[in-house]
């Protein structure tokens, strides 16, 4: 028994499905709502600006495909958020600030009304019904693993 709450208190395994849940409805939300019909013709406009940009443009079935695979991974990898690896920690810490960003950026593109002057969104943009989703997600995986970090443990209330 006292090995398992040693696991709960060390591990930041909920945080992590949770926010790979997030992301599971959140590439839903994006394929439902032409999220490539914004992102492909942003992309394409910076590159234009800066020849360096390196976003790359995508078709439907590649994109869709690639983001099933990256989630079907972070699923695998629950277990090992489980128990608090600390060789996923950094990768844990890339994952919630991407999905941080993103849910804030399909935010505000909604409030903007636009990626780019040139290219408007009418409406809520692509991804945005989802985005509080990956917000909240993100946040408590940050959380988690702030928590569980050495030195900086909070003590759980009684």
């Amino acid at each position: 028994m006292h090995q398992r709450r040693s696991e709960a208190a060390s591990g930041f395994g909920r945080a992590w499905f949770a926010l790979t849940v997030a992301f599971a409805l959140h590439v839903l939300d994006e394929a439902t709502t032409g999220f490539l019909s914004i992102y492909n013709p942003t992309v394409t406009a910076l590159r234009g600006r800066w020849s360096w940009f390196p976003m790359p443009t995508f078709e439907f079935r590649e994109w869709l495909v690639g983001l099933i695979v990256a989630i079907l991974i972070c699923f695998a990898l629950t277990p090992l958020a489980a128990r608090g690896a600390g060789a996923l920690r950094p990768l844990a810490w890339i994952y919630a600030l991407i999905m941080f960003f993103n849910g804030i950026g399909h935010t505000a593109v909604t409030i903007v009304g636009h990626t780019l002057a040139s290219i408007p969104v009418p409406g809520p943009a692509p991804g945005f019904y989802s985005s509080p989703f990956m917000f909240v997600g993100s946040v408590w995986l940050m959380t988690r693993l702030w928590n569980t970090a050495s030195g900086h443990r909070i003590p759980a209330a009684a």
